[in-house]
């Protein structure tokens, strides 16, 4: 057998073979999907399954899900989905309170100056600036120098460093609410101005002509005045200087925002905020005319739509009551569509028919004061007049009037001052007679009358038929005896005037006579005999007019003016008729 020898051929060698990429992007793929979702499966979105007080769980939380937004696929890579976003600023509400060296990065304290001096901008009241300035430092040193002397500025018309202040620092302007301009004669302490402000500046003071100095002074102050933006109250009395009112009036009609100089503009200006006005008469007898008119205050007031109170009183003059200004144009003309409160005092009117006119336009009254003069006895208003009114101070004969006037409701008047009755100590029978009409009509229409202030009385017997024709009364103030300017000292009656108020049941306040006696304030240990005895007195003028009067609390101090009163505190329930009672002396606001 032959062998055949077979010769080995050699190998070609071998090329790279690419093999293709789609199974290793599918593998990538379900790699990323797998992470995905184990990342999703594992972060939970309930936001009531995170503790508040864990800031490092929360801080673990999110930075899983930070950590899956590049692991996403396609346009979902590094985004949340909507419940992740709002579990992540859920996260980070937990988080940042514990971020930093301490908890009050998020105080007020830490906001830029500007918005703590906004801030600051709305607080009107100087105690609630104070409340603020004293919460830290940093409010500290913003409200003293820049709002708490400005909110109140009370200062002269020739207080030129005053004016020239205000007008360089607009600033600084925007913040006084409230403007009063004494008169020249003004003592030093009154003032209230800043203390960064200086007293004086001889350039600016200085000048050669008198009445080029009240010029440059009116066009300080009118200067400033524009640079108030936020002015809420302003006050003139200045009657010693040149310059008047009507010349500041212009200045106080504009506002920021108003178009009033535009040409097109043929609206009338106005004050829309303005609700309070109140006028008085000067103290001096510099600068006032002999004949005063109210022209000047009846256009003031015509710039006034929404005003809600008018006050305009008249000091009584020397000649008389014949130099009282005359009320007929503004009583005519004028109408307050929201007045609810009216005071005019000591004027007159010449019109009988102008006061009742007035009154009847203004349902919406609920405090009024009325004096003007002999049109007072003649005041006869219409049925339903005054249907709101709440208050009243006025003569005997306005009661009378407004008390009798008809109404389909009964008014809720409550408070009655100024009546004087029987004027003289032996009253004449017109005198008698009107005290009869008002008595008839505070019995018939006064049912709801609670508090009575009277401008004097006379007689014992006038005040127990007042007592019988208000038995509701739980104010009464009698007022002065007769024309005295005094009230005397104790009456020795106490028993009597007792008897007289029991018929008052709810009486609670009693002023008009005196039943205490003085006595010194020293320590029981140190008093006197006199002293001792007054005492004694004093407890069974207590005793009585407690056992009269169940509700009786609050009595004439025996020194007048003094702002004091004397209180009758019960001690303890009553026992077999009698009840301990005590009498203190206290003081109370005027």
């Amino acid at each position: 057998m032959s062998s055949t020898t077979m010769a080995a051929r050699p190998e070609s060698p071998k090329l790279p073979v690419s093999r293709p990429k789609a199974p290793a992007k599918t593998s990538t793929l379900k790699t990323r999907q797998a992470h995905h979702a184990r990342a999703a499966q594992t972060v939970d979105t309930n936001l009531n399954s995170y503790d508040r007080t864990d800031p490092f769980m929360a801080f673990n939380v999110l930075l899983k899900i930070l950590g899956s937004l590049p692991s996403r696929i396609g346009g979902c890579q590094f985004k949340l989905t909507p419940d992740e976003h709002k579990l992540s600023l859920h996260l980070l509400n937990i988080v940042e309170p514990f971020v930093g060296l301490a908890p009050s990065r998020r105080t007020i304290t830490r906001q830029p100056t500007e918005i703590l001096d906004s801030i600051a901008f709305h607080v009107d009241a100087k105690r609630d600036l104070l409340s603020l300035a004293l919460s830290c430092q940093r409010m500290h040193d913003i409200v003293f120098p820049r709002h708490f002397d400005y909110r109140h500025i009370r200062c002269k018309v020739s207080s030129l460093s005053v004016w020239n202040h205000l007008m360089v620092h607009r600033s600084l302007a925007r913040n006084v609410r409230r403007l009063e301009i004494l008169d020249e004669r003004a003592a030093s302490t009154e003032l209230l101005v800043p203390g960064d402000i200086l007293a004086s500046d001889t350039d600016m003071d200085s000048t050669d002509d008198e009445l080029g100095m009240h010029q440059k002074q009116e066009r300080f102050l009118v200067g400033a005045l524009g640079k108030m933006s936020s002015l809420a109250s302003f006050t003139w009395a200045c009657n010693h200087s040149p310059i008047s009112i009507d010349n500041i009036w212009p200045t106080l009609l504009k506002c920021p925002d108003s178009e009033s100089s535009s040409a097109k503009s043929r609206r009338p200006v106005v004050l829309p905020d303005l609700t309070t006005v109140a006028v008085r008469s000067t103290k001096h007898a510099y600068g006032s005319t002999k004949h005063p008119v109210l022209t000047r205050i009846g256009g003031m007031l015509s710039h006034c739509p929404n005003l809600e109170a008018l006050d305009i009183s008249y000091a009584q003059p020397r000649n008389g009551p014949s130099s009282h200004p005359t009320a007929d144009e503004l009583l005519l003309y004028s109408r307050f569509p929201h007045l609810t409160s009216l005071a005019l005092t000591n004027l007159r009117c010449t019109i009988p028919d102008a006061p009742a006119a007035f009154l009847s336009a203004h349902t919406h009254l609920t405090h009024l004061r009325l004096d003007l003069g002999s049109a007072s006895a003649r005041l006869v208003l219409p049925p339903n007049a005054l249907p709101h009114l709440r208050e009243l101070h006025c003569a005997r004969d306005v009661a009378t009037a407004v008390l009798s006037c008809p109404t389909d409701a009964p008014r809720p008047l409550e408070t009655l001052k100024g009546v004087r009755l029987a004027a003289s100590a032996a009253p004449c029978a017109d005198a008698d007679s009107g005290d009869q009409r008002f008595l008839a009509s505070l019995r018939r229409f006064g049912a709801g009358v609670r508090r009575i202030e009277l401008a004097g009385w006379s007689e014992m017997e006038g005040v127990q038929r007042l007592v019988e024709s208000a038995p509701g009364l739980v104010w009464l103030d009698l007022g002065k005896k007769g024309a005295g300017a005094a009230r005397g000292p104790p009456v020795s009656n106490a028993a009597e005037w007792a008897q007289l108020l029991a018929g008052l049941p709810e009486l609670a306040t009693f002023h008009g006579v005196r039943f205490f006696y003085e006595v010194s304030a020293a320590a029981p240990n140190a008093m006197t005999m006199a002293d001792r005895s007054r005492v004694r007195k004093n407890d069974e003028v207590a005793g009585v007019l407690a056992w009269r009067c169940a509700k009786l609390r609050r009595v004439d101090h025996w020194e007048e003016g003094g702002g004091k009163v004397v209180v009758l505190v019960r001690d303890g329930e009553r026992d077999r008729g009698a009840e301990k009672v005590r009498w203190e002396v206290r003081r109370v606001k005027a």
